[in-house]
């Protein structure tokens, strides 16, 4: 592996928020699950403040058990959900000490997070987070509690839409047209997003079904109004692919190479993403 750590690679995934890994990762979780590697996620606040009529510890109880559903439905091999507020998130030296810890204990070949030029702060605060982590977590005299890894993972973004000061660069895209139904599978476990806080934000809550299995469609339905994969990352598909076949991609996720942690060439890269090309 490009990092050293395992003969099978090893994901982790940190999002701000319980629904932050499903929405971005959820169909490559799904299937470097089937491929028998092993996948975490983290969501580094409780989402205790995500909804228009609730909030508070009973939300943050009802988020963490969203988020064990969608891991079970995704078959990845754990998700913890801190206890941080949501919106109060802040790069501290504890949390910092958290996400090492975290990186660390998982033996990560890979570690996914947002970009730093996000929307919201936590999404931000994640990222700045995850890359201060990302030298620190071979240097054994940091948290030395816990034994430091002998090489460094590779660090990713995950994709977002925002053009300034940076536009997202995908160096790795994935197919995941067969794995769609499976990260709206794991959408469609965080009822408090999906079908309640992000269509009220909307103004669209009027339109979400009542009936499980139809609103299970309307997310389906909803997710295709975004349109198929940009024009980068449908050239970032070409590349690993062929452009016959990213031609008939439906639905990907892609991935940016962050200049922090370990920097990959091609072959390490098909390694940690087996089921490119």
């Amino acid at each position: 592996m490009a990092s050293g750590q395992n003969d099978t690679p090893r994901i982790i995934v940190f999002g701000a928020h319980p629904d932050d890994c499903e929405y971005r990762v959820a169909g490559t979780a799904a299937k470097w699950a089937r491929m028998g590697h092993l996948v975490k996620f983290v969501s580094l606040t409780s989402g205790d403040a995500g909804h228009h009529t609730e909030g508070g510890g009973a939300l943050a109880m009802r988020r963490r058990a969203e988020s064990a559903e969608a891991a079970r439905r995704l078959g990845i091999a754990e998700c913890v959900v801190l206890d941080t507020h949501d919106g109060e998130l802040l790069p501290t030296l504890e949390l910092r000490h958290r996400v090492i810890r975290e990186i660390r204990n998982w033996k990560a070949d890979l570690v996914l997070a947002h970009r730093t030029i996000d929307y919201h702060p936590d999404h931000r605060y994640t990222g700045v987070l995850v890359q201060d982590a990302a030298f620190l977590v071979v240097v054994p005299n940091v948290c030395p509690d816990t034994p430091a890894l002998r090489s460094n993972p590779v660090f990713m973004c995950y994709e977002d839409g925002f053009e300034r000061p940076a536009p997202f660069r995908p160096d790795v895209a994935v197919d995941i047209t067969d794995t769609f139904e499976a990260k709206m599978d794991a959408m469609d476990a965080h009822v408090s997003q999906f079908y309640e806080w992000l269509p009220w934000l909307d103004g669209r809550l009027d339109e979400v079904p009542k009936d499980a299995a139809e609103r299970r469609r309307w997310l389906a339905a909803n997710w295709l109004r975004h349109g198929g994969p940009s024009e980068a990352v449908r050239l970032s598909l070409a590349k690993w692919y062929g452009a016959e076949r990213a031609a008939r991609v439906r639905h990907a996720e892609a991935f940016e190479i962050c200049e922090h942690g370990a920097q990959p060439d091609e072959a390490a890269l098909r390694r940690l993403f087996p089921m490119i090309g």
